[in-house]
């Protein structure tokens, strides 16, 4: 999105072009990001409100990728002069990965999920063998 707005300021065609490979790259994040999003979400329990905040993360971010996947592909033609509608998707899959975003962090810091149980402001660091007390 920020390479499409510096596009539609300055005209410049390179910056359309990168925006054109960096929607690549988020939607492929995008759909691994998903694998461990979705281990953690049937982890938690039934009729809990971080299932549904979970539920709605999720589902959510698959929308944003198929929005920023529709804008890629209307871009395809010609990346370095993306389309109105084009724009239009990107600047949808932003506004909705700001709000499930701000879903994501109301799952890890109000509700705990994919919080180790230890955690504290002097545990030891993920990579060593102690375990957060």
């Amino acid at each position: 999105m920020i390479f499409d707005i510096i596009y539609l300021a300055s005209h410049d065609s390179v910056w359309a072009q990168a925006a054109f490979y960096m929607i690549v790259a988020g939607c492929l994040g995008g759909l691994i990001a998903a694998v461990p999003g979705a281990l953690d979400w049937w982890a938690i329990p039934r009729g809990t409100r971080a299932k549904r905040i979970g539920l709605w993360h999720g589902v959510g971010n698959v929308l944003v990728v198929v929005l920023f996947f529709a804008s890629w592909t209307l871009r395809h033609d010609n990346p370095a002069a993306p389309s109105g509608m084009a724009l239009v998707f990107s600047f949808f899959g932003l506004g909705l990965a700001l709000v499930t975003g701000w879903l994501g962090g109301e799952l890890v810091d109000r509700l705990g999920v994919g919080v180790d149980e230890g955690a504290n402001l002097d545990a030891p660091s993920s990579l060593t063998r102690h375990r957060a007390q």
